[in-house]
């Protein structure tokens, strides 16, 4: 059983590969009335994100995949703001809304994760994408994205625009801001469950200090496990991403570290059987019993 989808990889190649022709008309239009300095440079910038957007989409890494969930919903913002534009004709802005959509929505996907976290993958291992905790997308996620786009954009443009001394401070504040912010969006580009020949391996930044190998002759079962809160005794890993929850079970107490949040230090946990949860949940346990893992 395969975890990617290779045609959902493709409409979203296809798609980025001709945003130029289906989304440009109406950046164009868009950026027609700005002056020459901040048009050029806006003008540039979008290329240089489409260029990392057309890299990230046949390259698939986690680094690639972060900046791709920037991009992309960046690209449907700046195509909503250009419909307020009086430039741009309706089909234009239509066709412009449509195409950015589409590769935003693909962008998010669970084919183009499982494609960058595999990318790196070693020998005859294969790593499953855990869940994004789903409290993120409320306000989070968007405003750490918008605040990157933000950081990275608007000191060129207001120094294009002449006014260097706001060009200066968005320069220094944002592009620090942009880099800090960056780092914790990767984080959740590099949160697998990986299924290697010795065993299963969890890789959770967001919850482990350290990645844990869990030798196969020391997992007691692997299953689909309920929506339900964990019951008494079970290591919840899940972040309230309940949808493709796993219970991994062990034959004797197994050591974790986790990780620390803010001030508290990383403590040191121990327990028989933990929950994750992760994309292609079925999938991911069909191949975990061909490499002869306990599944129930």
């Amino acid at each position: 059983m395969v975890l990617t989808r290779l045609i959902p990889l493709w409409l979203l190649r296809i798609a980025w590969v001709t945003l130029p022709l289906t989304a440009g008309p109406a950046a164009s239009a868009a950026l027609r009335d700005w002056s020459d300095g901040p048009r050029v440079v806006g003008e540039v910038l979008l290329w240089l994100a489409w260029a990392a957007g057309l890299l990230a989409t046949f390259a698939p890494r986690p680094i690639a995949l972060t900046a791709l969930r920037v991009i992309a919903p960046a690209f449907f913002v700046f195509a909503l703001v250009a419909a307020f534009n009086r430039e741009p004709s309706t089909t234009a802005i239509v066709v412009a809304l449509l195409a950015t959509a589409l590769t935003a929505l693909l962008a998010a996907g669970h084919d183009i994760a499982i494609a960058a976290a595999n990318a790196l993958a070693y020998g005859d291992e294969l790593r499953v994408p855990l869940r994004v905790p789903p409290a993120l997308f409320i306000a989070p996620l968007p405003l750490a994205r918008a605040l990157v786009v933000a950081g990275v954009t608007a000191g060129p443009l207001l120094l294009a625009d002449g006014r260097i001394v706001l060009g200066i401070v968005a320069l220094v504040v944002g592009l620090p801001l942009a880099v800090l912010l960056s780092r914790a969006l990767h984080r959740l580009s590099c949160r697998w469950a990986v299924l290697v020949p010795a065993g299963f391996v969890i890789v959770d930044p967001m919850t482990l200090a350290d990645n844990v190998l869990f030798p196969r002759e020391g997992i007691a079962g692997v299953q689909a496990a309920s929506a339900s809160r964990a019951a008494p005794g079970v290591l919840d890993l899940r972040l309230g991403a309940t949808i493709g929850s796993v219970l991994l079970s062990f034959d004797q107490v197994a050591e974790l570290f986790r990780a620390g949040r803010g001030r508290r230090p990383t403590e040191t946990v121990k327990t028989s059987s933990l929950l994750i949860a992760v994309v292609r949940r079925d999938a991911m346990l069909q191949i975990a019993k061909g490499r002869r893992l306990r599944v129930r």
